[in-house]
Protein backbone atom coordinates (compact mmCIF):
# COMPACT_ATOMS: atom_id res chain seq x y z
CA UNK A 1 0.00 0.00 0.00
CA UNK A 2 1.48 3.06 -1.02
CA UNK A 3 1.92 6.18 1.26
CA UNK A 4 -0.18 8.53 0.06
CA UNK A 5 -2.92 5.99 0.39
CA UNK A 6 -2.19 5.37 3.87
CA UNK A 7 -1.65 9.11 4.77
CA UNK A 8 -5.95 8.93 3.27
CA UNK A 9 -6.58 6.43 5.54
CA UNK A 10 -5.57 7.89 8.38
CA UNK A 11 -6.62 11.51 7.51
CA UNK A 12 -10.59 9.73 7.11
CA UNK A 13 -10.40 8.66 10.16
CA UNK A 14 -9.01 10.87 12.16
CA UNK A 15 -12.31 13.29 10.30
CA UNK A 16 -14.46 10.49 11.41
CA UNK A 17 -13.51 10.45 15.16
CA UNK A 18 -13.46 14.08 15.44
CA UNK A 19 -17.29 14.31 13.90
CA UNK A 20 -18.16 11.64 16.35
CA UNK A 21 -16.80 13.55 19.29
CA UNK A 22 -18.43 16.62 17.98
CA UNK A 23 -21.72 14.59 17.66
CA UNK A 24 -21.21 13.65 22.03
CA UNK A 25 -20.16 16.68 22.59
CA UNK A 26 -23.83 18.31 21.19
CA UNK A 27 -26.20 16.36 23.02
CA UNK A 28 -27.91 19.94 24.12
CA UNK A 29 -27.96 22.94 22.19
CA UNK A 30 -27.95 24.89 25.46
CA UNK A 31 -24.42 26.91 26.43
CA UNK A 32 -23.10 30.54 27.86
CA UNK A 33 -22.71 33.21 24.92
CA UNK A 34 -19.83 36.03 25.40
CA UNK A 35 -21.84 37.50 28.36
CA UNK A 36 -21.70 34.03 30.25
CA UNK A 37 -26.04 34.56 29.67
CA UNK A 38 -27.08 30.99 29.69
CA UNK A 39 -28.82 29.78 26.47
CA UNK A 40 -31.35 26.87 27.04
CA UNK A 41 -33.19 25.20 24.25
CA UNK A 42 -36.76 24.10 23.83
CA UNK A 43 -38.61 22.61 21.81
CA UNK A 44 -42.59 22.96 21.52
CA UNK A 45 -45.60 22.65 18.88
CA UNK A 46 -47.55 25.27 17.64
CA UNK A 47 -50.25 26.43 20.37
CA UNK A 48 -49.01 23.95 23.07
CA UNK A 49 -47.00 27.28 24.71
CA UNK A 50 -47.72 30.84 24.70
CA UNK A 51 -45.58 32.58 22.61
CA UNK A 52 -45.69 35.71 24.94
CA UNK A 53 -44.97 33.44 28.11
CA UNK A 54 -41.96 32.22 26.64
CA UNK A 55 -40.36 35.65 25.81
CA UNK A 56 -41.11 36.67 29.13
CA UNK A 57 -38.72 34.22 30.04
CA UNK A 58 -35.72 36.20 29.14
CA UNK A 59 -37.53 39.20 31.46
CA UNK A 60 -37.80 37.08 34.43
CA UNK A 61 -34.58 35.22 34.45
CA UNK A 62 -32.30 38.01 33.06
CA UNK A 63 -29.36 35.46 33.15
CA UNK A 64 -30.78 33.28 31.15
CA UNK A 65 -31.77 33.15 26.68
CA UNK A 66 -34.62 31.05 25.68
CA UNK A 67 -33.92 29.40 22.45
CA UNK A 68 -37.39 28.25 21.28
CA UNK A 69 -37.85 26.01 18.14
CA UNK A 70 -41.51 25.12 17.39
CA UNK A 71 -41.52 22.01 15.80
CA UNK A 72 -44.43 20.48 13.36
CA UNK A 73 -46.89 18.30 15.91
CA UNK A 74 -47.02 15.79 12.97
CA UNK A 75 -43.12 15.35 13.29
CA UNK A 76 -42.41 16.18 16.74
CA UNK A 77 -42.99 12.93 18.83
CA UNK A 78 -40.70 11.21 15.93
CA UNK A 79 -37.85 13.95 16.20
CA UNK A 80 -37.96 13.51 19.89
CA UNK A 81 -37.46 10.01 20.06
CA UNK A 82 -34.94 10.29 17.39
CA UNK A 83 -32.71 13.08 19.32
CA UNK A 84 -33.71 10.36 22.67
CA UNK A 85 -32.29 7.63 20.80
CA UNK A 86 -29.05 8.93 18.89
CA UNK A 87 -28.30 11.68 22.13
CA UNK A 88 -27.78 14.64 19.42
CA UNK A 89 -29.36 17.82 18.92
CA UNK A 90 -31.66 17.34 22.09
CA UNK A 91 -32.85 20.35 23.55
CA UNK A 92 -32.81 21.30 27.29
CA UNK A 93 -36.72 21.63 27.60
CA UNK A 94 -39.28 19.60 25.74
CA UNK A 95 -42.83 19.64 25.24
CA UNK A 96 -44.78 16.28 25.62
CA UNK A 97 -48.68 15.75 24.52
CA UNK A 98 -50.70 13.35 26.37
CA UNK A 99 -48.36 10.81 24.90
CA UNK A 100 -46.26 11.15 27.97
CA UNK A 101 -46.68 8.13 29.56
CA UNK A 102 -45.03 6.52 26.56
CA UNK A 103 -41.83 8.05 27.68
CA UNK A 104 -41.83 6.78 31.08
CA UNK A 105 -39.51 3.71 30.74
CA UNK A 106 -37.00 6.39 29.06
CA UNK A 107 -36.83 8.32 32.34
CA UNK A 108 -33.16 7.96 32.43
CA UNK A 109 -33.33 10.57 29.37
CA UNK A 110 -35.20 12.95 31.70
CA UNK A 111 -34.16 14.89 34.86
CA UNK A 112 -35.75 13.54 37.72
CA UNK A 113 -37.62 17.12 38.57
CA UNK A 114 -38.00 15.71 42.54
CA UNK A 115 -34.34 16.13 42.84
CA UNK A 116 -34.99 19.49 42.18
CA UNK A 117 -37.42 20.34 44.67
CA UNK A 118 -40.80 19.82 42.33
CA UNK A 119 -42.61 17.92 45.18
CA UNK A 120 -42.70 20.96 46.58
CA UNK A 121 -45.39 22.35 43.80
CA UNK A 122 -47.04 19.03 43.66
CA UNK A 123 -50.41 20.30 45.61
CA UNK A 124 -50.49 23.40 42.70
CA UNK A 125 -51.58 20.19 40.34
CA UNK A 126 -54.82 18.48 39.97
CA UNK A 127 -53.25 15.05 41.56
CA UNK A 128 -54.40 12.43 38.11
CA UNK A 129 -52.38 15.06 36.18
CA UNK A 130 -49.54 14.89 38.24
CA UNK A 131 -49.51 11.29 38.15
CA UNK A 132 -49.24 10.96 34.34
CA UNK A 133 -46.06 12.33 34.47
CA UNK A 134 -44.70 10.20 37.28
CA UNK A 135 -43.04 6.79 36.85
CA UNK A 136 -45.38 4.18 38.46
CA UNK A 137 -42.61 3.64 41.45
CA UNK A 138 -43.21 7.05 42.21
CA UNK A 139 -39.70 7.81 42.54
CA UNK A 140 -39.10 9.92 39.33
CA UNK A 141 -41.04 12.61 37.81
CA UNK A 142 -40.03 12.96 34.02
CA UNK A 143 -42.39 16.29 33.38
CA UNK A 144 -44.75 19.28 34.96
CA UNK A 145 -48.66 19.53 33.89
CA UNK A 146 -49.20 22.12 31.54
CA UNK A 147 -52.62 22.64 30.04
CA UNK A 148 -55.46 20.00 30.80
CA UNK A 149 -58.80 18.60 28.00
CA UNK A 150 -61.60 18.12 30.42
CA UNK A 151 -64.46 16.53 28.50
CA UNK A 152 -68.30 17.69 28.73
CA UNK A 153 -71.28 17.41 26.58
CA UNK A 154 -71.94 19.71 23.50
CA UNK A 155 -75.34 20.14 22.33
CA UNK A 156 -77.51 22.00 20.17
CA UNK A 157 -80.25 23.61 22.47
CA UNK A 158 -82.51 24.35 19.71
CA UNK A 159 -82.73 20.81 18.55
CA UNK A 160 -82.85 19.27 22.12
CA UNK A 161 -86.33 21.24 22.12
CA UNK A 162 -87.58 20.09 18.99
CA UNK A 163 -87.17 16.42 20.61
CA UNK A 164 -88.69 17.41 23.88
CA UNK A 165 -85.52 16.75 25.65
CA UNK A 166 -84.11 19.27 28.35
CA UNK A 167 -82.70 22.43 27.20
CA UNK A 168 -80.82 23.87 30.27
CA UNK A 169 -77.22 22.42 31.30
CA UNK A 170 -78.16 21.72 34.36
CA UNK A 171 -81.48 19.77 33.78
CA UNK A 172 -79.78 18.13 30.63
CA UNK A 173 -76.87 17.17 33.24
CA UNK A 174 -79.00 15.59 35.62
CA UNK A 175 -81.58 13.79 33.04
CA UNK A 176 -78.98 12.75 30.86
CA UNK A 177 -76.25 11.33 33.33
CA UNK A 178 -75.98 8.09 31.97
CA UNK A 179 -74.89 6.17 28.52
CA UNK A 180 -78.21 4.99 28.61
CA UNK A 181 -79.84 7.97 29.26
CA UNK A 182 -77.76 9.47 27.05
CA UNK A 183 -78.93 7.11 24.20
CA UNK A 184 -82.56 6.70 24.99
CA UNK A 185 -82.36 10.13 24.30
CA UNK A 186 -81.01 9.95 20.81
CA UNK A 187 -83.82 7.51 20.17
CA UNK A 188 -86.56 10.09 21.10
CA UNK A 189 -84.40 12.96 18.98
CA UNK A 190 -84.13 11.03 15.91
CA UNK A 191 -87.81 10.26 15.62
CA UNK A 192 -88.76 13.77 16.09
CA UNK A 193 -85.94 15.70 13.97
CA UNK A 194 -83.64 14.80 11.38
CA UNK A 195 -80.47 14.68 13.28
CA UNK A 196 -78.40 12.56 14.58
CA UNK A 197 -77.86 12.01 18.64
CA UNK A 198 -73.69 11.36 17.83
CA UNK A 199 -71.27 12.30 15.54
CA UNK A 200 -69.18 9.15 15.13
CA UNK A 201 -68.72 5.78 16.87
CA UNK A 202 -64.89 6.53 17.91
CA UNK A 203 -65.95 9.57 19.46
CA UNK A 204 -68.12 7.31 21.81
CA UNK A 205 -65.61 4.72 22.38
CA UNK A 206 -62.57 7.31 23.02
CA UNK A 207 -64.82 9.03 25.43
CA UNK A 208 -66.49 6.35 27.10
CA UNK A 209 -62.44 5.14 27.96
CA UNK A 210 -61.66 8.94 29.45
CA UNK A 211 -64.33 8.15 31.86
CA UNK A 212 -62.96 5.08 32.86
CA UNK A 213 -60.37 4.21 35.34
CA UNK A 214 -58.89 1.46 33.39
CA UNK A 215 -58.11 1.11 29.73
CA UNK A 216 -56.11 -1.32 27.65
CA UNK A 217 -53.44 -2.21 30.37
CA UNK A 218 -53.07 -2.92 33.89
CA UNK A 219 -50.23 -1.35 36.57
CA UNK A 220 -48.15 -4.22 35.22
CA UNK A 221 -48.38 -3.71 31.88
CA UNK A 222 -50.60 -6.59 31.30
CA UNK A 223 -53.10 -6.33 28.50
CA UNK A 224 -56.36 -5.99 29.90
CA UNK A 225 -58.26 -4.76 26.78
CA UNK A 226 -60.19 -7.74 25.69
CA UNK A 227 -63.19 -7.10 28.63
CA UNK A 228 -64.07 -4.45 31.10
CA UNK A 229 -63.91 -0.62 30.35
CA UNK A 230 -62.59 -1.42 26.85
CA UNK A 231 -65.31 -4.20 25.70
CA UNK A 232 -67.82 -2.20 27.62
CA UNK A 233 -66.92 1.25 25.51
CA UNK A 234 -66.62 -1.07 22.43
CA UNK A 235 -70.29 -2.68 22.83
CA UNK A 236 -71.68 0.99 23.50
CA UNK A 237 -70.16 2.37 20.00
CA UNK A 238 -71.85 -1.09 18.28
CA UNK A 239 -74.70 -0.35 19.66
CA UNK A 240 -74.90 3.33 18.90
CA UNK A 241 -74.20 1.85 15.47
CA UNK A 242 -76.89 -1.10 15.21
CA UNK A 243 -79.58 1.90 16.63
CA UNK A 244 -78.68 4.37 13.35
CA UNK A 245 -77.85 7.10 15.67
CA UNK A 246 -74.30 8.08 14.73
CA UNK A 247 -73.90 10.54 11.85
CA UNK A 248 -70.61 8.73 11.27
CA UNK A 249 -68.78 11.90 10.21
CA UNK A 250 -65.32 10.48 10.53
CA UNK A 251 -63.32 12.75 7.97
CA UNK A 252 -62.94 16.56 8.98
CA UNK A 253 -64.16 17.88 6.33
CA UNK A 254 -67.53 15.97 6.47
CA UNK A 255 -67.77 16.82 10.28
CA UNK A 256 -67.25 20.59 9.89
CA UNK A 257 -69.79 20.13 7.69
CA UNK A 258 -72.28 17.84 9.48
CA UNK A 259 -71.71 20.57 12.27
CA UNK A 260 -72.59 23.64 10.76
CA UNK A 261 -75.55 21.96 8.36
CA UNK A 262 -77.30 20.55 11.84
CA UNK A 263 -76.57 17.06 11.03
CA UNK A 264 -75.42 16.03 14.43
CA UNK A 265 -77.27 17.47 17.90
CA UNK A 266 -74.59 16.53 20.00
CA UNK A 267 -71.00 15.04 21.04
CA UNK A 268 -68.98 14.86 24.04
CA UNK A 269 -65.82 16.62 23.62
CA UNK A 270 -62.44 18.53 25.40
CA UNK A 271 -62.60 21.94 26.27
CA UNK A 272 -60.18 22.79 23.40
CA UNK A 273 -63.01 21.51 20.90
CA UNK A 274 -64.46 24.85 21.87
CA UNK A 275 -62.45 26.90 19.09
CA UNK A 276 -62.59 24.38 16.70
CA UNK A 277 -66.33 23.76 16.93
CA UNK A 278 -66.80 27.85 16.59
CA UNK A 279 -64.68 27.34 13.39
CA UNK A 280 -66.53 24.34 11.77
CA UNK A 281 -70.03 26.04 12.12
CA UNK A 282 -69.95 29.50 12.12
CA UNK A 283 -73.97 29.61 11.25
CA UNK A 284 -75.00 27.65 14.52
CA UNK A 285 -73.62 30.70 16.83
CA UNK A 286 -75.76 31.19 20.09
CA UNK A 287 -77.68 27.47 19.10
CA UNK A 288 -75.24 25.13 20.99
CA UNK A 289 -74.67 24.74 25.17
CA UNK A 290 -72.70 23.05 27.37
CA UNK A 291 -72.82 20.09 30.13
CA UNK A 292 -71.77 17.45 32.61
CA UNK A 293 -70.87 14.54 30.13
CA UNK A 294 -73.24 11.40 30.19
CA UNK A 295 -71.64 8.72 32.09
CA UNK A 296 -69.13 10.92 34.12
CA UNK A 297 -66.17 13.33 33.80
CA UNK A 298 -63.52 12.36 31.62
CA UNK A 299 -59.93 14.20 29.54
CA UNK A 300 -58.77 13.60 26.34
CA UNK A 301 -55.37 15.74 25.50
CA UNK A 302 -52.91 17.88 27.75
CA UNK A 303 -49.41 18.62 27.72
CA UNK A 304 -46.43 18.53 29.72
CA UNK A 305 -43.27 20.11 30.01
CA UNK A 306 -39.86 18.48 31.41
CA UNK A 307 -35.59 18.51 30.93
CA UNK A 308 -34.23 16.66 29.35
CA UNK A 309 -30.66 14.34 31.06
CA UNK A 310 -28.64 15.86 28.04
CA UNK A 311 -28.55 19.92 29.30
CA UNK A 312 -25.66 21.57 31.05
CA UNK A 313 -28.28 23.59 33.31
CA UNK A 314 -30.90 20.69 34.66
CA UNK A 315 -30.75 23.55 37.75
CA UNK A 316 -31.58 26.43 35.77
CA UNK A 317 -34.22 24.76 33.43
CA UNK A 318 -35.77 23.62 36.08
CA UNK A 319 -36.55 27.06 37.62
CA UNK A 320 -37.64 28.04 34.40
CA UNK A 321 -40.39 25.58 33.69
CA UNK A 322 -41.82 25.95 37.50
CA UNK A 323 -42.12 28.94 36.69
CA UNK A 324 -43.77 28.93 33.32
CA UNK A 325 -46.66 26.22 34.62
CA UNK A 326 -47.23 28.30 38.07
CA UNK A 327 -50.87 29.05 38.26
CA UNK A 328 -50.54 32.41 37.30
CA UNK A 329 -48.42 31.68 34.19
CA UNK A 330 -51.46 29.09 33.52
CA UNK A 331 -54.68 31.21 33.96
CA UNK A 332 -52.71 33.98 31.63
CA UNK A 333 -52.11 31.34 28.92
CA UNK A 334 -56.07 30.53 29.47
CA UNK A 335 -56.76 34.17 28.69
CA UNK A 336 -54.61 34.40 25.45
CA UNK A 337 -54.62 29.85 24.33
CA UNK A 338 -57.50 28.90 25.87
CA UNK A 339 -55.23 26.32 27.31
CA UNK A 340 -56.98 25.02 30.19
CA UNK A 341 -54.69 24.71 33.00
CA UNK A 342 -54.04 22.23 35.73
CA UNK A 343 -53.52 24.06 38.69
CA UNK A 344 -57.52 23.92 39.99
CA UNK A 345 -56.16 26.88 42.76
CA UNK A 346 -57.30 29.53 39.70
CA UNK A 347 -60.70 27.77 38.64
CA UNK A 348 -62.35 30.48 40.82
CA UNK A 349 -60.74 33.19 38.87
CA UNK A 350 -62.69 35.62 37.37
CA UNK A 351 -60.78 35.60 34.28
CA UNK A 352 -61.70 31.83 34.03
CA UNK A 353 -65.53 32.59 33.45
CA UNK A 354 -67.41 34.60 30.94
CA UNK A 355 -70.27 34.69 29.03
CA UNK A 356 -69.47 33.29 25.70
CA UNK A 357 -72.15 34.32 22.81
CA UNK A 358 -71.48 31.13 20.48
CA UNK A 359 -72.78 28.95 23.85
CA UNK A 360 -75.95 30.96 24.21
CA UNK A 361 -74.18 33.42 26.79
CA UNK A 362 -73.39 30.19 29.17
CA UNK A 363 -70.37 30.50 30.97
CA UNK A 364 -68.79 27.40 29.91
CA UNK A 365 -65.54 27.12 32.07
CA UNK A 366 -67.80 26.45 35.01
CA UNK A 367 -68.50 22.87 33.32
CA UNK A 368 -65.01 22.04 32.41
CA UNK A 369 -63.31 23.32 35.76
CA UNK A 370 -65.96 20.57 37.58
CA UNK A 371 -65.09 18.25 35.22
CA UNK A 372 -61.57 18.78 35.22
CA UNK A 373 -61.50 18.09 39.55
CA UNK A 374 -63.46 14.88 39.19
CA UNK A 375 -61.10 12.98 36.52
CA UNK A 376 -60.37 9.30 37.67
CA UNK A 377 -57.09 8.31 37.59
CA UNK A 378 -56.17 6.04 34.86
CA UNK A 379 -52.97 4.19 33.51
CA UNK A 380 -52.05 4.51 29.75
CA UNK A 381 -49.06 1.94 29.69
CA UNK A 382 -46.68 2.75 27.16
CA UNK A 383 -48.49 0.64 24.34
CA UNK A 384 -51.35 2.85 24.56
CA UNK A 385 -51.18 4.57 21.45
CA UNK A 386 -50.57 1.72 19.32
CA UNK A 387 -53.11 -0.24 20.70
CA UNK A 388 -55.64 2.74 20.75
CA UNK A 389 -55.46 2.54 16.81
CA UNK A 390 -56.26 -0.58 16.08
CA UNK A 391 -59.63 0.17 17.82
CA UNK A 392 -60.31 3.04 16.37
CA UNK A 393 -59.58 2.12 12.37
CA UNK A 394 -62.13 -1.13 13.37
CA UNK A 395 -65.16 1.29 14.44
CA UNK A 396 -64.02 3.49 11.52
CA UNK A 397 -64.26 0.56 9.05
CA UNK A 398 -67.34 -0.35 10.76
CA UNK A 399 -68.80 2.51 10.33
CA UNK A 400 -68.27 3.41 7.12
CA UNK A 401 -68.53 -0.36 5.39
CA UNK A 402 -70.22 -1.86 8.15
CA UNK A 403 -69.91 -5.37 8.86
CA UNK A 404 -70.36 -8.03 11.51
CA UNK A 405 -69.07 -6.29 14.83
CA UNK A 406 -68.35 -9.70 16.61
CA UNK A 407 -66.20 -10.57 13.62
CA UNK A 408 -64.72 -6.95 14.18
CA UNK A 409 -64.26 -7.16 17.53
CA UNK A 410 -62.48 -10.99 17.20
CA UNK A 411 -60.10 -9.25 14.55
CA UNK A 412 -59.28 -6.19 16.44
CA UNK A 413 -57.91 -8.79 19.47
CA UNK A 414 -55.93 -10.75 16.95
CA UNK A 415 -54.45 -7.85 15.44
CA UNK A 416 -53.57 -6.55 18.83
CA UNK A 417 -51.87 -9.69 20.10
CA UNK A 418 -49.90 -9.54 16.93
CA UNK A 419 -48.89 -6.15 17.41
CA UNK A 420 -48.01 -6.64 21.38
CA UNK A 421 -45.86 -9.76 19.72
CA UNK A 422 -43.58 -7.69 17.51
Amino acid sequence: MGKKKVFSILATLILVFSMIGCSKSSSSEGGKDKDGKITLTLWYWNRSIDDDLIKKVNEQFPDINIKAQKIDGGEYKTKLQTALTTGTGAPDIVGLNDWVTEFLPNHDKFVNLLDYGADKVKDDYLDWKWNYGLTPDGKNLIALPMDTGPTALFYREDLFAQAGLPTDPEEVSKELATWDDYIAAGEKLGAATDAKMFDTLNRVFTQSISQSDHAYFDENDNFIGDSGAIKEAWDRAVTIHEKGLSADLTDETEWNAGMNNGQVASFIGAVWVKNILKDAAPDTAGKWRIARAPGGDGNNGGSFIGILKSSKYPEEAYKVIEWMMNPENQLQSYVTMDLFPSTPSIFEDPKMSSPEEFFGNEETTKVFSESAKNVKPRYFGVDFSRVNSIYSDALTDLAKQGGDPKKAWDDVLKNVEKELSR
